[in-house]
């Protein structure tokens, strides 16, 4: 009987699980709508007054989505002195919608991943994660990758969709 070869594990190519990096904890966010004076209007003595009382600590260490979900024109100052705060809490702000906020932080730890290892290799980018995750992460990591890898494919090794391959 003919011993059955796993070609797939001989190929080489490597596997990259995007769930691996998966940011662990959730954003938090700060939608100062609710600071507003009918909804609508800044007042620039309660929104200081808001930023004074306000429990900056709870935010220490995490990431921040601060946006508006109401249609007003907030001063520039406005999200400075929310930058202001946060940074006082080691808290890293985002000024954005939380899903925004998302794709950024996705994006910095793309940005951090060590490409050494794929360097002139063939990477299988997994299609199917454990963990929902905004479409730009595959381009972002196609695009760091890129430069460095022979081919990135999607999907499973065993049935992929060619998306770069070196001349």
């Amino acid at each position: 009987m003919d011993e059955i070869v796993n070609k797939v594990a001989q190929s080489g190519i490597i596997t990259l699980e995007l769930d691996q990096w998966a940011p662990k904890d959730r954003i938090e966010s700060i939608d100062i709508s609710t600071v507003l004076f009918q909804g609508m209007v800044l007042r620039e003595k309660d929104f200081r007054t808001w930023i004074k009382e306000k429990n900056w600590g709870e935010f220490q260490g995490k990431w921040v989505a601060v946006h508006c979900s109401a249609d007003a024109i907030i001063p520039h100052w406005a999200w400075m002195l929310i930058a202001s705060a946060l940074t006082t809490h080691q808290a890293i702000g985002f000024f954005g919608t939380p899903a925004a906020a998302l794709e950024a932080r996705w994006k910095s730890i793309i940005h951090g991943i060590d490409i050494a290892p794929y360097e002139n290799s063939r990477v299988v980018v997994k299609g199917c994660s454990g963990e929902a995750m905004p479409e730009s992460v595959y381009a972002e990591v196609t695009m760091r990758l890129q430069p460095v890898v022979k081919s990135i494919m999607f999907g499973e090794p065993c049935s992929t969709v060619p998306v770069y391959k070196k001349a």
